[in-house]
Order: C-alpha cells, then sequence, then structure tokens
C-alpha cells in the first residue's frame, strides 16, 4: 500500500476549480498545488486570475486561467473546452463558483431565482457534462461539489440559495449513481459560514453575524483552509470509497 504522502499527493493531477479568484476557490487553487496539481483556474476577476496564476506557477505547478461568466449556458462549455485544450483532461472538477442574493421567497424576481440556480446548479452541471466523458475513458476521476450548510437546513431569506445548495447535493448523489461504477467520485461539501467576500456580505454585520455564531457549537465561523483541506482529501486516492456523500463543515451547527 502506498505511504500517507503517496495517497495523498495529487502529483501529476489535473484540476479545473471555480470561482478561482477569491475565497474557498482561491484558497483550494493554492492547496491543489501544494500537493502536486496543476490548475484550470476560473473565475470573472482578472486581476484575481493573475494573482492566483504568480501563486501556483511559485509552487512549480501549471496553471491555466479562464476567464468566464458562468451564468451563462455557454459560459462553463468554454471554461471546459479551455481546459481540455490545454491539458488534455481534468481528472479534478470543483464546483465552487457560487452567487447569492438575500431575499425572501416572496420578494426573490425570477431574474435573481435564475442567476442563482444558472450559476449554483447548471454549471456544475454543464461543467460535468463536459468534463467525465474523458474521467469515464481513463477510469478514474473526481467531482467535488461546494453546496453550503443552507442545502441542508432552512434560513430565512435563502430560498434561491437553499433551492440551488439543495439541488446541488441530489445532483452529487446521481453522479455517484451513474459515475462510481467508472472509479469516479462524487461529493457534496457544505460549510457553515465561512467569511469570504460573500461570507462578509451576508453575515459580516455582527447584528446579523452574532446570532448565526452563537448557534455553532464550535464559537466560530470557519476558515478557507478548513473547507480546501477536505477538498484535497477528497480529490486524493485517500477518499476512493468515499461517493455520493453531503458533507458537512459546520462547527456543531447540524448536530443539535
Amino acid at each position: 500500500m502506498p505511504n500517507w504522502t503517496q495517497r495523498f499527493s495529487l502529483e501529476g493531477r489535473r484540476a479545473l476549480v471555480t470561482g478561482a479568484t477569491k475565497g474557498i476557490g482561491y484558497e483550494t487553487c493554492r492547496v491543489l498545488a501544494d500537493a502536486g496539481a496543476d490548475i484550470a483556474a476560473v473565475g470573472r476577476d482578472e486581476a484575481g486570475l493573475a494573482d492566483i496564476k504568480r501563486e501556483v506557477e511559485a509552487m512549480g505547478r501549471r496553471c491555466v486561467t479562464i476567464a468566464a461568466d458562468l451564468a451563462t449556458v455557454e459560459g462553463p462549455k468554454q471554461a471546459a473546452a479551455r481546459a481540455l485544450e490545454a491539458f488534455g483532461t481534468i481528472d479534478i472538477l470543483v464546483n465552487n463558483a457560487g452567487v447569492t442574493t438575500l431575499k425572501s421567497i416572496i420578494d426573490t424576481p425570477v431574474d435573481d431565482w435564475d442567476w442563482v440556480n444558472n450559476v449554483n446548479l447548471r454549471a456544475p452541471y454543464l461543467l460535468a457534462q463536459a468534463l467525465v466523458p474523458n474521467m469515464i475513458r481513463q477510469r478514474m476521476g473526481k467531482v467535488i461539489n461546494i453546496s453550503s450548510q443552507s442545502g441542508v437546513v432552512a434560513l430565512d431569506d435563502h430560498g434561491a440559495y437553499g433551492a440551488s445548495k439543495g439541488g446541488l447535493n441530489m445532483l452529487t448523489r446521481v453522479m455517484t449513481v451513474e459515475w462510481a461504477k467508472h472509479n469516479i467520485q462524487s461529493n457534496s461539501v457544505c460549510p457553515t459560514v465561512i467569511l469570504t467576500p460573500m461570507g462578509e456580505m451576508v453575515w459580516g454585520d455582527p447584528a446579523k453575524g452574532d446570532p448565526m455564531k452563537a448557534k455553532i457549537p464550535a464559537g466560530r465561523f470557519g476558515r478557507t483552509t478548513e473547507v480546501a483541506d477536505l477538498i484535497l482529501f477528497l480529490a486524493s486516492s485517500a477518499s476512493d470509497m468515499i461517493c455520493g456523500q453531503t458533507i458537512l463543515i459546520d462547527g456543531g451547527f447540524t448536530a443539535q
């Protein structure tokens, strides 16, 4: 049996990470590259893409940056095509990009609903549809969908977001039923509040954030590295028997 460093190594693997210019996605690119992976970094912020490219290449790994609007149908398809052109195949797909709108269900316009679900749910489906056929041919692959605690428990003003993440969790399970026989492991990661730029937007005000924090037995919000480290485990061969799971990183929030 390979030793632990080999089991967790991503040497020779190629990973596509969406939402790569900030927060969880940025940290995930760094962690996967540190473990040996080459990175296709997908995002909208050109400056952020340049930053992550510098960091990944400083680790001695290749980094291809791809500017794409994942709210459109063509954006995910073009991102996948560019990654395949650059690397030939993608072994690890991390569907991390996410957006939200804070409105009650009654007050959520259809355009907002569509925007949230297009980025959070449709884009992962389109990227997987484009990239998994190569994984099937090589009989190896990892699909890691970054969902949310809000896809498991209901929160006020999270109707569109919670529906998109709950849908992503179910999509992950169907991916497993269809692809596990090809040695492709698909899993969802569901963090509690992580103070990324989006997390700050929603929970940064102490008047709102402190009551949420009080519901977390660990007594704090999560850190981006804590999410990226779980992604590393799920991307490695150490997790090859873990399929179709919805894994919470919530400090005990859902244990109560």
